[in-house]
């Protein structure tokens, strides 16, 4: 009986196990990673999380596709009892009451998202160009505005008792008691943007999509806000072919080294009345950025940092909100650049944290409120990234940090006198937590490179409570996947670059493969993390599917590992970061399965200008794919090109040696140029430029222009046009 019984099991064992391998042999398709009917969910679900302000229930962002429950659903975080957050009809109906027609009322009170009040009871709206108030769980709505004009920048005072919007180029608030709009500026004009931030402003400054130049005073009773004369930049045209009369987009877009947008710092009461402006006489104004803007707590005070135009400074400034007095608080310095950082946080008795590089690593410094330093917080060869809450009762700092991991962000606590350092995470990958109001709880969105995010409760010291959503992902099972290796390499002088290797799923040592390279090479910005990267992961593990090795090499200035690995790329962008992805290649090459001479690269934006730039300056890549290429330093903006090159009137040998365009006529390899037609970043301006050098130089290379696409194509029938395209390319030319 012992003897029949083993031999079940065994058959039980075998049996199971050549399931799971049959389960595993699918191979995956474009279709599978990108068309927009057929395509697997590999990442699974994430669910949209905030904490609301009783610290005890978060709010809950269900799919669109669940019709079982609502779209926004009050969770309590420790017991996960979730009822509906407010009643949908109510203010669909709500809606209706004030003109809206019934589509658009149900399309807005079925949102994922919302601008809420600061006490979560009520939203405000941006419909067609129009703003509605909807206070959560009443019968009826207000509609603030009523005309053609846009609003943008709509935000609540911080008492929630007034509305703020840009229309026009002016700012406007609206009293929601009064229910009356007040203009508190009147100059506003086409190339005069008061309260509204400008195209490079918004694009390097203060964050794509988010248009507020403007920020309430901590009482509701002031607005301190930028003003922009756009008259001294340059405009540019992005043209749209594909309606019979062409769209025109006319940009005020200031490339390096043209003039930029004179700014301004001013101060207005939220009852109306002349702007009082901000002394800012110590500047120049053709050579003068703000680069931040908050106020004190107390409201008497509007702090803001200010820079020139090649960023070498950054003062932290403060000016009295009545008079524009200003002074400077502490200033940073560096032979480089100085990156803008954040705001200061401000503690209970006036003193602040705030995070530098001056170091060469980023890291929490503690400042008594007259700018005199009482403490470094943090120290050591690693970055403090962001700071994500204090207790100020128990004199605690919690922040996001590489001390463990550069490739992995975790998260920490210390003290403000610097003792008491802990790590809270402890499972290897890359965290990302979410603090309640109250620091006793945290959310944790954790991944690693082969495992999509999953969300879990943890109690202030790291135990967890709740499992939220482990995202089994199951699909990604039935797939037959190459093993993703994580490695350092180090460069001829001994800087260790962080490395990921994919090997197709039968690799065999014996044969030997060719190489896809993905970079992006740009300063700070490290490619290799162990944290799941979605589906672009997936189309590097179908390639590796058809028998090519993917490799990620970071160069040190995009390694993310201190600013003074960045620091080398200053006045000349390109040859560094070759020698390292060449270096990177060197220690490949050694490697007995890998064919040395079938190696592509391939990126897009700065990996774009670098792919460009590595074909036209070396011989180790035999083909390369180049997306939304910069192809001239000098066509891009003054903010980030400068910080890095200075004005190509300062540097006019860097620009053009660090530009792919003016040495076209050496391109070796096969080259495949991709951009979006109507990019209003890195335009395709740059590509044209690029295509009409190497034709001149009798260079034969492929183009594709994605109409309607901008930096970054996104209609999903061309993405996937776009996938199988470059696929096609790969196995024609590696």
């Amino acid at each position: 009986m012992r003897i029949r019984l083993l031999g079940y099991l065994v058959f039980i064992f075998v049996f199971s196990h050549a399931s799971i391998a049959v389960a595993q042999q699918k191979l995956l398709t474009i279709d599978d990673i990108y068309d927009p009917v057929k395509k697997v969910n590999f990442s699974g679900t994430v669910p949209g999380i905030r904490w609301l302000k009783d610290g005890k229930h978060y709010l809950l962002t269900n799919e669109a596709s669940r019709t079982d429950v609502p779209r926004l659903q009050k969770v309590d975080a420790v017991s996960g009892v979730a009822t509906a957050f407010f009643d949908n009809a109510k203010m669909q109906a709500a809606l209706r009451g004030v003109g809206l027609k019934e589509q658009d009322a149900k399309e807005l009170a079925n949102r994922s998202t919302y601008e809420f009040s600061h006490n979560d009871t009520a939203v405000l709206l941006n419909s067609n160009n129009d703003l509605f108030y909807y206070s959560l769980g009443s019968d009826k709505a207000i509609r603030v505005t009523s005309n053609a004009e846009e609003e943008v920048g709509e935000t609540f005072s911080p008492d929630d008792h007034l509305l703020g919007y840009v229309r026009g180029n002016n700012i406007y608030v609206y009293d929601l008691a009064a229910q009356q709009e007040r203009k508190l500026t009147t100059d506003g004009a086409p190339k005069i943007l008061n309260g509204r931030l400008d195209w490079v402003y918004q694009e390097e400054l203060y964050g794509r999509g988010n248009f507020e130049a403007y920020w309430w005073s901590p009482d509701s009773t002031k607005l301190a806000y930028l003003r922009f004369d756009e008259n001294p930049v340059h405009e540019f045209t992005v043209v749209d072919h594909i309606p019979y009369h062409q769209t025109l987009e006319v940009t005020a877009y200031p490339k390096a080294g043209d003039p930029s947008p004179i700014v301004q710092l001013g101060v207005v009461d939220a009852a109306g009345g002349a702007t009082r402006w901000v002394d800012t006489q110590k500047y120049q104004p053709k050579d003068f950025l703000i680069v931040r803007v908050t106020w004190t707590p107390d409201g008497k005070q509007v702090v803001y940092q200010a820079q020139n135009r090649e960023q070498t400074f950054l003062d932290l400034n403060s000016a009295n909100s009545q008079d524009g007095k200003s002074n400077t608080i502490l200033s940073e310095s560096s032979r480089p650049w100085v990156d803008v950082l954040d705001n200061p946080t401000w503690l209970v008795d006036g003193s602040f944290l705030w995070l530098s590089e001056r170091s060469g690593w980023q890291h929490i410094y503690h400042y008594a409120a007259d700018g005199k330093l009482i403490k470094q917080v943090t120290d050591g060869k690693w970055e403090a990234d962001s700071i994500d809450g204090v207790d100020q009762d128990k004199g605690l700092v919690y922040f996001s940090g590489s001390e463990h991991s550069h490739i992995a962000p975790n998260s920490y606590r210390v003290k403000f006198d610097g003792t008491g350092f802990t790590r809270l995470t402890a499972s290897e990958g890359s965290h990302k937590l979410i603090f309640n109001a109250a620091m006793n709880f945290f959310i944790d969105n954790w991944s690693d490179v082969n495992t999509p995010t999953q969300t879990r409760l943890y109690d202030i010291d790291g135990k967890l409570v709740r499992v939220i959503n482990e995202n089994k992902a199951e699909a990604l099972k039935q797939y037959k996947l190459g093993t993703a290796e994580l490695l350092q390499v180090k460069t001829r002088d001994g800087f260790p670059m962080e490395a990921m290797m994919i090997r197709p799923p039968d690799f065999d040592a014996s044969k030997k493969y060719p190489v896809l390279e993905f970079t992006y090479s740009g300063p700070h910005a490290p490619q290799v993390k162990n944290a799941w990267a979605g589906n672009a992961y997936m189309w590097h593990q179908m390639m590796a599917q058809k028998g090519y090795i993917i490799w990620i090499c970071d160069n040190r200035t995009a390694s993310g590992k201190g600013a003074e690995s960045a620091w080398p790329v200053y006045k000349n962008m390109g040859p560094l970061e070759l020698r390292d992805l060449e270096d990177g290649l060197t220690w490949l090459k050694s490697q007995p399965y890998v064919d040395g001479d079938r190696i592509g690269l391939w990126g897009w934006s700065y990996g774009g200008f670098m792919t460009s730039y590595a074909l036209t300056h070396s011989q180790s890549f035999k083909m390369g794919i180049a997306g939304g290429t910069l192809a001239d330093q000098r066509d891009y903006d003054t903010i980030y090109t400068e910080r890095y090159m200075q004005t190509p009137q300062h540097n006019p040998e860097g620009y053009r040696n660090s530009s792919p365009r003016f040495s076209a006529k050496d391109l070796h390899g096969k080259l495949l140029l991709i951009h979006g037609a109507i990019d209003d970043n890195v335009h395709v301006q740059n590509t044209i430029q690029f295509a009409y050098e190497l034709q001149k130089a009798g260079k034969q290379f492929q183009l594709m222009l994605y109409p309607k696409s901008r930096h970054g194509v996104t209609d999903p029938l061309l993405v996937k046009h776009m996938r199988q395209m470059m696929t096609d390319y790969i196995l024609q030319n590696l």
